[in-house]
């Protein structure tokens, strides 16, 4: 029983982290036509960078805690990406450059969702096994 709470804790974080890239996508598609202006678009995605990190990292140690080790491992490529955008300093989205950057930032943040989604599936599928494993015993 206790698995299938860990499964279902990661899997809110993952709806969490979708939720939160999502709205850096339409922040960003609403500034690319004009909706908003660059000033509030890059406010809006500073905003909500660093809970995507915090959530990110603290879903790394919930699985290394819990000991799903290969989730982990799954988990670290993504960590590391989001460490050395923060060590860099590259991790805020600049308000004069935005424009510039604009599609470079939607294909970053569409690569990040689709890698989210694939680890949101596999956390599907191992809580789905869990609670079938569960129910036989």
């Amino acid at each position: 029983m206790g698995d299938i709470w860990t499964w279902l804790i990661s899997f809110f974080f993952l709806i969490a982290l979708v939720g939160i890239i999502v709205y850096q996508l339409v922040c960003l598609a609403d500034l690319e036509f004009d909706y908003i202006n660059p000033y509030d678009s890059a406010s809006r995605i500073n905003s909500v960078v660093l809970p995507e990190f915090i959530v990110q990292g603290v879903l790394c140690v919930f699985y290394l805690l819990t000991g799903h080790w290969f989730m982990a491992f799954l988990c670290l490529p993504y960590l590391y990406y989001n460490f050395q955008l923060y060590s860099k300093r590259q991790h805020l989205v600049d308000v004069t450059e935005i424009f510039n950057l604009l599609n470079w930032e939607k294909k970053k943040r569409l690569f990040k969702l689709a890698y989210i989604i694939l680890n949101l599936f596999l956390t599907i599928f191992w809580m789905i096994y869990s609670a079938l494993d569960d129910h036989e015993d």
